[in-house]
């Protein structure tokens, strides 16, 4: 069985007026000195957010408990310095977010200028194990037309700066600044797919690998590939579904490689176009059906997607729990229709916040 790790972005607030707060380095300074938070929290390209890293898993439900734990240990590393951790994909509230001090995000404020400002915005990484560099740029091929579900399925972060961007993921529209970011075409080999991120660098424009911000990639660091499309997710079981149904990508893409089916050859151009639908709506209204790049009612395309994975989630014994994660989902919404839910309540962007913070960890 394939494991599986996630990497989640959180925002530092302040927990009575809801405002980002540029305390990341206290927080990593604290979770240091546990030897339990060595491994596991990391800094990121603004002081107003921390990272955290699973380990791999095999087992979903161990996935998840890692995840609440690692989200209690931020909570309380920021509690301890009057901050608290909330999972928004952007800030409800007007921010004018701090880079963080070393040579690389210098360097990428200096290249890119405004984007680098204002690229605040959180997302959950999923890593899943592959066999070889062969097996995931195969997977990487076949399995593009499906990532922007994962993204309506995500959707949290509808507010940007004050405003209601009108969009569920608007994390989605402010990360496309980024020059390498997106979809990517087909590559048919590893050798071809490495030999366009070398295209990639030698541009200068990409300082390093780890700057080719494809909607999914080989990761760098590990044997896995690395689904980048997804907000980080308000609730901690929505971002176990979205790893759950990940691997079931995984394994099915796999599964067709092998069986020597062919990827859809849908266009980077009509890829960019579901992306856009699906950070617009979420999971209200139509999404862009992943077989025939046509308009279909969400519910339509998420059950398609499920049917699409149904053999790999029962392999994986995922089956059961990603059905009742995604009734959950549907039932109470995402997190962006919860954030707005919130807002229609109380006509308050800090009451939004505050309402997230204990949406973290439920």
């Amino acid at each position: 069985m394939r494991t599986v790790g996630v990497e989640e972005e959180l925002l530092l607030v302040d927990p009575d007026t809801g405002e980002p707060q540029a305390r990341a380095a206290a927080v990593l300074a604290r979770a240091a000195q546990e030897r339990t938070g060595q491994d596991v929290f990391e800094k990121e390209l603004h002081n107003e957010q921390v990272e955290f890293a699973t380990h791999p898993q095999s087992d979903m439900a161990d996935l998840g408990a890692e995840i609440i734990r690692c989200r209690k240990d931020a909570a309380r590393h920021a509690e301890g310095l009057g901050s608290a951790v909330v999972a928004l994909a952007t800030s409800p509230l007007a921010v004018s977010p701090t880079i963080t001090m070393n040579s690389r995000y210098l360097w990428m404020a200096r290249e890119f200028g405004l984007p680098t400002q204002v690229q605040l915005v959180c997302g959950c990484h999923v890593h899943v194990s592959v066999e070889s560099d062969e097996e995931g740029v195969a997977v990487l091929d076949r399995m593009r037309p499906w990532l922007s579900v994962l993204t309506a399925l995500s959707a949290n972060s509808p507010f940007w700066q004050g405003h209601d961007s009108q969009y569920a993921s608007y994390r989605s529209q402010v990360w496309d600044m980024w020059p390498m970011a997106g979809p990517s075409d087909i590559f048919g080999s590893a050798e071809r797919y490495h030999q366009c991120v070398a295209n990639l660098i030698a541009t200068e424009v990409v300082r390093d690998e780890g700057m080719v911000y494809f909607d999914a990639r080989l990761s760098q660091r590990y044997p896995t590939v690395e689904i980048r499309v997804a907000d980080v997710c308000l609730h901690p079981d929505t971002a176990v579904l979205v790893a759950a149904l990940g691997r079931g990508l995984v394994d099915t893409a796999a599964r067709e490689w092998r069986a020597g089916r062919e990827p859809l050859g849908h266009s980077a151009g009509l890829l960019r176009l579901a992306t856009w639908r699906a950070a617009r709506s979420g999971m209200s209204e139509n999404l862009l059906d992943p077989s025939t790049m046509r308009p279909r009612p969400a519910a339509e395309v998420i059950r398609a997607l499920l049917d699409h994975v149904e053999e790999a989630l029962v392999a994986n014994g995922d089956a059961e729990r990603v059905r009742a994660a995604l009734a959950e989902l549907t039932g109470r919404g995402n997190g962006a229709r919860v954030q707005r839910e919130v807002m229609e309540r109380t006509g308050s962007l800090r009451e939004v916040v505050v309402a997230c913070i204990r949406h973290t960890q439920a």
